[in-house]
């Protein structure tokens, strides 16, 4: 029962509003109070240098970011994998891209040297990182560990 009052605050992708969720509910469809996106979508959201901060770090949830560029072959080959990984982790996991040509700064802070790269944020930290194409099951071996176990009535 102590859980069930807690509740996390979840920054709108789309608005940027603040939402406060309750713990309980996260594996659930949420939306947002202002603008009624979807608060947990299912496909990765764009990132830039600007929204980072509140897209990652401030985030409740783990955030699974995939550091790509539109010319990199071995991104466009991970992409349907992390998309998968979305859907399947909603209200568990955020899955963003953040495409370096057009976002050097957070690149640089994070020494994104090699492409694709994916870290795994969690409280604002990075606990997890893969560099290059992998399966879907090798980045979920790797990642689901990180995860909060969230159960939901009929799931």
């Amino acid at each position: 029962m102590g859980n069930e009052h807690n509740s996390v605050e979840v920054v709108c992708s789309v608005c940027g509003v603040r939402n406060r969720v309750p713990v309980a509910r996260l594996a659930q469809h949420s939306r947002c109070g202002s603008c009624r996106a979807d608060l947990y979508p299912q496909h990765p959201v764009e990132l830039t240098d600007a929204n980072f901060r509140d897209e990652v770090e401030k985030s409740a949830l783990p955030v699974l970011v995939d550091f790509w560029a539109p010319w990199c072959g071995p991104c466009r080959m991970v992409a349907p994998a992390l998309e998968q990984i979305a859907r399947e982790r909603v209200g568990r996991l955020r899955v963003v891209k953040l495409n370096v040509d057009e976002n050097p700064a957070i690149a640089a802070r994070f020494n994104i040297r090699s492409i694709p790269a994916i870290m795994l944020f969690r409280n604002s930290r990075v606990v997890e990182e893969l560099v290059g194409a992998m399966p879907k099951v090798q980045i979920l071996a790797r990642i689901d560990r990180h995860l909060p176990e969230i159960s939901s009535p009929g799931v």
